[in-house]
């Protein structure tokens, strides 16, 4: 290839190159403003194929979606003066291209700090007027509504963006808070649990006191009733032994000695010193009995 040749190809490709560095594309999700000399030109420069002057221009990009930022947790204290430990976070997009870079210098990091900062200062606010149901359950939306609200009638204006929603992640008690408070519920059941012990000894007393004294009432009545029967069995048995005798007084004399007998000689070594003549032993010395 000739000098004139490398020329020309060196030509063409400075062409090629002036042309693609003229050529910038902007993505759909994306907005962007052109700077030249760093001074802004165009704003909310639409999504597609857009030409620029080489070296001169310069073109930033900004997306445009929504975004989140989550705020780091942060200590409230409500109308009560109890602190809480909250979490949440933003959600947000640019809505004002030409507003956002002026206010930020297209700086989304910058952004971020000054939303966080609003919602911190609203949250601080929201929070104070407030009882701690009111901002647990009970006015929760409202809150969140409020504040989303109130940041806005700046955000807008000052830095092109909307929040679009703010939300609280998680309303947690300070972890020293929380101890104390754990402590004073268990000794709160701990008493409670003390009154039902104190209950159920009273109870077990008066229960035990009454069975006692059932048992009392019945084993009275039981030793009464058995005094009775034995006392009829006795009148009974006596009775009997009256009839037995006389029925046939010589047979009954003669019963009676035998087990006097049984009972006095149960064993090998029972020694007795009597008379020999004793009516005791009558029945030993002549099986009629001295008849």
């Amino acid at each position: 290839m000739g000098p004139k040749g490398v020329v020309g190809l060196a030509g063409t490709l400075i062409v090629v190159l002036l042309v693609l560095s003229s050529v910038y594309i902007i993505p759909e999700t994306h907005r962007g403003v052109l700077l030249r000399f760093g001074e802004l030109v165009e704003t909310d420069i639409k999504a597609g194929l857009h030409f620029k002057v080489p070296v001169i221009d310069q073109v930033r990009q900004f997306d445009v979606r929504v975004l989140t930022t989550e705020i780091p947790s942060r200590q409230y204290l409500t109308v009560e003066k109890k602190p809480l430990q909250v979490d949440s976070y933003i959600a947000w997009q640019i809505r004002n291209v030409d507003e956002f870079y002026r206010a930020t210098g297209g700086d989304e990091f910058r952004a971020r700090s000054l939303l966080s900062s609003r919602v911190d200062n609203g949250l601080r606010d929201e929070f104070g007027v407030r009882t701690m149901h009111e901002v647990v359950s009970g006015q929760r939306d409202e809150l969140m509504h409020t504040l989303r609200d109130r940041v806005n009638e700046t955000s807008v204006d000052e830095f092109g963006i909307v929040v679009l929603d703010v939300r609280v992640k998680a309303i947690e008690l300070p972890s020293q808070v929380s101890d104390s408070v754990y402590r004073r519920m268990a000794t709160e059941r701990q008493k409670l649990a003390q009154e039902f012990r104190s209950r159920g000894r009273e109870l077990a007393e008066g229960i035990r006191a009454d069975a006692d004294r059932q048992r009392i009432v019945v084993e009275a009545e039981a030793f009464a009733k058995a005094e009775q029967l034995r006392g009829e069995g006795d009148g009974q048995a006596a009775r009997i032994y009256a009839d037995a005798y006389s029925s046939n007084e010589d047979f009954y004399s003669l019963y009676r000695s035998l087990e006097a007998y049984q009972k006095t000689f149960t064993g090998r070594n029972d020694l007795m010193v009597i008379d020999a003549d004793s009516d005791f032993l009558r029945y030993l010395k002549d099986p009629l009995g001295g008849k």
